[in-house]
């Protein structure tokens, strides 16, 4: 069953490789990126230290956590990782779901206006706007999928109307993909409230946040990642979304890890780390 919402063990964010040499890159800590009725959200930069000749490739990092819990320090690992690598990453905050307040899409019009203000300073950070991927852990999962499908919903800043919010490559880790499946009771009362609407009233909202029923032929490239022994979300969502963009032609991959939920082994990690290299690689750097 999707226990995603509820398990405290959810709540452990997932453990990524920490850099080793962290004089090879350089970070801005809390850049604010937006101002919704008056609170900043703020982002990570992980970046080379050495300049480069040619922009980057960008990897935008959105953490996990229900949408109620954590923020972008969980992704400093990966953000490090990739920074290592030649990557320009950017780990964002966005709005928590707290008390009715924060309801979905909140938390994918933050993601999406991060994107579209990394387009709009990719200059200041050398980074080819074209050539921007998503990593996401679980509920940041679901925002990272979202990504590569859609593009903006809220265009009503007029600063950023003219940047798209859509991605080139998506990596999903043990993300929830279909809001429509695998529930609890406990998981249906959390949804109805998150989503501000019970499925028997609004299916289509349902439908709408779920990643398998966003699929078409013109989503971005795609990795996703699951454990075997995932408890709180069901490897089954992951499968569900693989066959759904194999169906429509998308490219795709689907990496099956011997480990829970937040990938606790150092194998499980070090495989995460290095299926996501050589994905972005693959999709955003290399010539096509």
């Amino acid at each position: 069953m999707l226990k995603t919402l509820f398990s405290l063990f959810l709540l452990m964010p997932v453990a990524f490789p920490q850099e080793p040499n962290p004089s090879l890159i350089s970070i801005d800590q809390n850049v604010v990126y937006a101002s919704i009725n008056g609170a900043d959200l703020h982002l990570d930069v992980y970046h080379p230290a050495q300049i480069s000749p040619s922009p980057r490739a960008a990897v935008m990092l959105i953490h996990g956590g229900s949408w109620m819990n954590f923020d972008k320090s969980t992704m400093r690992g990966i953000g490090q990782f990739l920074a290592r690598y030649g990557f320009v990453a950017f780990a964002i905050d966005y709005r928590l779901f707290h008390d009715s307040q924060n309801r979905w899409p909140a938390q994918l019009d933050d993601a999406q206006r991060a994107v579209r203000w990394v387009r709009a300073n990719a200059a200041k950070y050398n980074i080819n706007p074209a050539r921007i991927g998503a990593f996401g852990h679980s509920a940041g999962a679901q925002i990272a999928a979202l990504l590569g499908m859609q593009d903006t919903r809220d265009n009503s800043d007029p600063t950023l109307a003219s940047y798209s919010s859509k991605v080139q490559a998506v990596v999903d880790v043990s993300g929830p993909t279909d809001f429509t499946k695998d529930h609890d009771p406990d998981g249906v009362a959390f949804l109805a409230s998150f989503l501000g609407s019970p499925y028997s009233k609004n299916p289509q909202l349902w439908r709408d946040a779920s990643p398998v029923f966003n699929v078409s032929s013109n989503n971005a490239p795609f990795l996703i990642v699951h454990g075997t022994q995932d408890q709180d979300v069901s490897i089954d969502q992951a499968r569900r979304l693989f066959e759904k963009l194999q169906s429509v032609g998308v490219p795709a991959s689907f990496v099956k890890l011997n480990d829970v939920h937040t990938f606790q082994t150092s194998e499980a990690r070090r495989q995460l780390a290095i299926e996501s290299l050589a994905f972005f690689t693959r999709y955003l750097v290399e010539t096509r």
